[in-house]
């Protein structure tokens, strides 16, 4: 595999990919699709960090805006007040922990950095959005400054509040429309002087159903990028609008859909349910053990 061997250099620790490694999801917002709500309090997201690093989770990627399709946007002032409390009590509480910021603001990217956070997580991959606030076109050197804060680059068409509205690809290939914008955005990422990047193909974020499917397809081939690439399926709308599930009864097919990523070449999976994606792994590296892959 193409990125079996890259580390991730995580302010000063080492974060070997040599393994599949897991992204336990942890929403502070009142409206995220699946756990909005839930884990504003700063006790119950403590709670359930503890339980995530339990169940085997390697980071915790942290999130104070809601980027479910038709979300509203919110002020730079609410995100950090969101994030600021919690991410001081789970540095606290959980020093080993490696925490991830989802963040697509320079302001809110600084802040949390400053509290101890490890790396950012940028669901616009450093590129302005004129219907985002907050945005300006410093966050590639925001990250840049830091010297060794891994970026984690998605692929989004158009923004939150409208992606979902009826998106195309004129091209008609919706893996070569991500991996050329990944070709961008890594080239301008390395001329800031960003290190370490990741990239991930954006499950959902302005694409249909039959796109996501086609892009899951070609995680492999995006893999040929040679940079660790990031899946993020977890509870999402390509499983239950499918099945006409709710979003927290499609764990069996996540799971499986979890291995086959693994199979193409995916080292980081963003999950909200780390205790079954652990089994995942275990399963994967056992095929990898017997030479079945």
């Amino acid at each position: 595999m193409a990125d079996a061997f890259h580390t991730l250099n995580c302010r000063g620790r080492l974060l070997t990919l040599d393994r599949p490694r897991l992204m336990g999801i942890l929403n502070v917002t009142p409206d995220s699709f699946s756990d909005g709500g839930r884990y504003q309090e700063v006790s119950a997201a403590l709670r359930r960090v503890e339980e995530m690093l339990a169940q085997g989770a390697d980071l915790i990627d942290l999130g104070g805006y809601s980027s479910r399709p038709g979300a509203e946007d919110i002020a730079v002032a609410e995100e950090l007040r969101r994030l600021s409390a919690v991410t001081r009590a789970i540095r606290d509480r959980f020093p080993e922990a490696l925490l991830s910021i989802d963040t697509f603001r320079p302001a809110v990217a600084r802040e949390m950095l400053d509290m101890g956070a490890h790396l950012i997580n940028d669901i616009t991959a450093g590129l302005p959005r004129p219907h985002l606030s907050g945005q300006d076109p410093d966050m590639l050197a925001t990250v840049a400054a830091y010297g060794d804060v891994p970026y984690i680059m998605m692929h989004m068409q158009g923004d939150p509040a409208t992606m979902q509205q009826a998106p195309a690809y004129p091209e008609g290939d919706v893996t070569q429309a991500v991996w050329l914008f990944m070709v961008e955005r890594i080239q301008a990422a390395r001329a800031a002087g960003i290190k370490d990047l990741v990239i991930d193909p954006g499950f959902g974020f302005g694409k249909s159903l039959d796109h996501n499917y086609a892009l899951f397809q070609g995680i492999r081939r995006l893999t040929r990028l040679n940079l660790p690439v990031l899946v993020g399926i977890s509870r999402k709308s390509m499983l239950y609008r499918l099945l006409d599930r709710k979003p927290d009864e499609v764990l069996p097919v996540a799971s499986a859909l979890h291995l086959s990523a693994l199979q193409q070449g995916a080292r980081l999976l963003r999950v909200h349910d780390v205790a079954e994606a652990t089994d995942v792994i275990r399963v994967f590296e056992m095929l990898q053990t017997h030479g079945t892959l």
